[in-house]
């Protein structure tokens, strides 16, 4: 088996875990949607687990990333899929011929590059003329601005406003989602996939019913040439979760520790108040007396 990639930030390997996890297979998971008998583009495929994943579904995945060190892992780790391959290559200037792929997809790449324009010019070149691209992005005023937060690795994020006017010039329509990770409980009838209904408490026993009233963290895009061919939404939310429950076993195991460390604590203050008040009750030595009175 590959050795696993260093994660160092700048790219998400399967082996991190929980929220981020999350939110980076969930997008290959909603994308794999559309991926059904379909040569697939996965630009800027990092470590390889998207390509490997979207390949169980796709007729054929190619994976191009701008590091070597990335394509000769993902090479590597992945080599068992006979449909899927990785080739190392430039976003904005891809080693494809025109016209070659039904569908690409390209996960948190824009905020790396600046030559934006020129990636969105290439999707839209290597794709078919009735092909669907699938991109993310994150949203500046909810994952920087809100958050007072600066990620190293990002050159240039962009508002709601900003990711549709570039993706506009390459292509003519497009439907934008919003993804966050959320808390939620859920009432459902197992083993069935029925309507979703969503209610979101707003305070003073006021429910919000039929929306979620979060901004999202990251959008999600589907650009195509024309309108009629945007696929239709086969739902309003898509949830995604893991069998062994991962992100909400670690939210009950840390509070389980701050619990424990809260009871600790609370001894300790106790344990401090008991020694302060024997202090006062203990008499003064003769020479502290004799100080006082000297």
């Amino acid at each position: 088996m590959a050795k696993e990639m260093e994660f160092t930030g700048e790219r998400f390997t399967p082996e991190c875990e929980r929220e981020i996890w999350y939110e980076h297979v969930h997008r290959y998971a909603f994308a794999s949607h559309f991926c059904s008998q379909a040569e697939v583009l996965d630009a800027a495929c990092g470590e390889g687990y998207g390509s490997a994943l979207l390949a169980r579904y796709a007729t054929g995945v190619t994976g191009v990333d701008i590091s070597p060190e990335a394509i000769e892992h993902a090479a590597a780790r992945y080599s068992g899929q006979g449909n899927l391959s990785f080739q190392a290559g430039d976003c904005s200037d891809l080693p494809f011929e025109s016209g070659r792929f039904d569908v690409v997809v390209s996960f948190e790449t824009l905020e790396h590059l600046e030559a934006q324009e020129s990636m969105l010019a290439e999707f839209r070149r290597v794709l078919k003329p009735q092909g669907l691209l699938i991109l993310s992005s994150p949203d500046k005023a909810e994952y920087s601005d809100r958050q007072n937060f600066e990620n190293p690795f990002h050159v240039r994020e962009l508002y709601r406003s900003e990711l549709e006017t570039l993706i506009s010039r390459s292509f003519p329509a497009c439907r934008i989602l919003g993804q966050r990770l959320m808390f939620h409980s859920v009432i459902y009838d197992q083993g069935k996939a029925g309507r979703l209904e969503v209610q979101t408490a707003l305070g003073n026993a006021e429910l919000a019913s039929g929306r979620l009233v979060h901004a999202p963290m990251y959008f999600i895009a589907l650009c195509a040439g024309s309108e009629e061919l945007l696929p239709a939404a086969a739902a309003g939310v898509w949830l995604f979760d893991d069998a062994d429950d991962t992100v909400y076993r670690h939210y009950q195991h840390e509070i389980r520790k701050n619990m424990q460390a809260g009871g600790v604590l609370a001894r300790h203050q106790a344990r401090i108040k008991e020694l302060e008040q024997e202090l006062t009750r203990r008499p003064t030595p003769w020479w502290q007396r004799w100080i006082k009175g000297g």
